[in-house]
């Protein structure tokens, strides 16, 4: 056998299919820094160009490519546009092999910016998913990213928790999940609820996940009281 073949041989034995490449790139991503409250705004915003250049380069750094497409529509009864994205990863290094993300969705306003805003809310949470990309912020010393374990036999299977600029989704779900008696469950519900009936109008996909939550923990409660 010919050295040339030898190597070809062992390049073909090194080369990564798409999802040690993803594994790699959700490694190698880690999270992304949340950007500083302006005035108005309770929350740190996570910043679609922050999450997108933090994930873009980490699948490019692999040999991934990402294109999106999108399916408008609007939702007339809150006078809305609604932007489902669905992204599609692409190996560049074997253009027969692909990912999708599907039904990361977003709503917008219903007027000249909405559908443009919605597009990238949506994107952004379809980088979210795909990589798991973990954001926060700890104490003033600023983000303080975490990576999954490089030796994890596997992912986790929960559902991601849906982000919002706005709303910190998850600390309203922490919230809940503190509470020990029904008496608390529902003072923090009292406590959040102006947060809630934002995510009502505009992100439902967050919106359902904390009520789904509250309806799981309640049950909990309850059952533990009896």
């Amino acid at each position: 056998m010919s050295s040339e073949t030898n190597i070809y041989n062992m390049k073909n034995q090194n080369k990564k299919n798409i999802y040690q490449k993803l594994h790699a790139a959700c490694i190698k991503a880690g999270g992304v820094k949340k950007a500083d409250k302006v005035s108005g705004m309770r929350f740190n915003p996570l910043l679609h160009d922050a999450v997108q250049e933090t994930a873009t380069q980490a699948l490019l750094d692999q040999g991934l490519y990402v294109t999106c497409n999108y399916l408008t529509e609007t939702v007339e009864s809150r006078n809305m546009v609604m932007c489902v994205c669905t992204m599609r990863v692409h190996d560049i290094d074997d253009p027969k092999s692909f990912i999708i993300v599907d039904g990361c969705s977003a709503l917008g306003k219903m007027d000249q910016f909405g559908t443009g805003n919605a597009m990238s809310y949506s994107r952004k949470y379809a980088f979210l998913n795909l990589l798991n990309l973990k954001t926060g912020i700890k104490d003033e010393s600023g983000y303080e990213p975490t990576s999954f374990e490089k030796n994890s036999p596997e992912q986790s299977v929960e559902e991601p928790t849906y982000l919002d600029d706005e709303v910190n989704v998850e600390d309203i779900i922490k919230d809940i999940s503190d509470t020990t008696t029904s008496r608390q469950l529902s003072a923090v519900k009292d406590l959040v609820r102006d947060q809630v009936m934002y995510l009502k109008k505009n992100n439902l996909k967050a919106f359902e996940q904390v009520m789904k939550h509250t309806r799981e923990h309640e049950v909990k409660l309850n059952n533990n009281q009896q």
